[in-house]
């Protein structure tokens, strides 16, 4: 069976996320993570990209974005991964494949699951034992929007704004959602639908969804049976991120 091609719609949340290949790590020093900072900036801009948010871990990394175009995120996530795994390999002496195959991405409901996903992508390090605290984690959007740096990649999404009057009504809402962190359920729909690669959200959103794209955008309920697809390892999701 064909696999899918990713689900791409101008002007709407993508959980995006790229992993190491065979669990490896992607970055070897602050410098390769600041290389790959300005790599997503550089092409972000370029290819009209808004970021909300990110996380970079040792052997993956996870994206929040809306695209203004159809090809903004293909072209944004090509770019950056060729540009990066070059320069990596020349720093670092090596040479072969650096990326898990293609990147892993879906649309989200923003309206149900986008600040959710946030806070999910800030708890990461805190999951995985890196960090007791998400604050205490240098390479996320996590202080750009407890107010502690400013980031010039992040482009907050509408729904960040309607927490607060002020940046520090704003900023103090948010870290409060952080503090409350997100239920298993919904971190295990979030994880699920960037690695399969099915909308998320509810009846309507999806159905709409389905109106403005000729690719499928949800698993198949009616007709013969779907064969069981198989559940992916989430466990560099948590644990072996280190």
């Amino acid at each position: 069976m064909a696999r899918l091609p990713r689900l791409t719609v101008p002007g709407y949340p993508h959980h995006i996320i790229q992993r190491g290949n065979n669990r490896q790590a992607i970055f070897s020093d602050t410098a390769d993570y600041e290389l790959l900072l300005s790599l997503i900036d550089e092409h972000a801009r370029k290819q009209q990209v808004a970021v909300h948010g990110y996380v970079l871990m040792s052997n993956h990394f996870h994206l929040l974005a809306t695209p203004e175009t159809l090809e903004g995120i293909p072209q944004m996530m090509q770019s950056v991964g060729r540009r990066y795994v070059r320069h990596y390999n020349l720093r670092h002496a090596r040479t072969g494949t650096l990326w898990e195959g293609r990147y892993k991405s879906t649309l989200i409901q923003a309206e149900r699951h986008l600040l959710a996903c946030m806070v999910y992508m800030d708890l990461n390090p805190v999951r995985a034992a890196m960090v007791a605290d998400p604050a205490d984690y240098p390479w996320s959007s996590h202080h750009h929007y407890i107010g502690r740096r400013t980031d010039k990649l992040i482009t907050p999404h509408p729904l960040y704004w309607n927490l607060g009057n002020t940046p520090f009504a704003r900023d103090g809402a948010y870290a409060e959602l952080v503090r409350s962190g997100v239920s298993d359920q919904e971190r295990q729909a979030l994880t699920d639908s960037a690695l399969r690669g099915w909308a998320l959200g509810e009846p309507d959103y999806v159905a709409d969804l389905q109106r403005r794209t000729q690719r499928r955008v949800a698993r198949s309920q009616a007709g013969r049976p779907v064969k069981k697809e198989p559940v992916p390892d989430l466990k560099s999701e948590t644990i072996s991120q280190r």
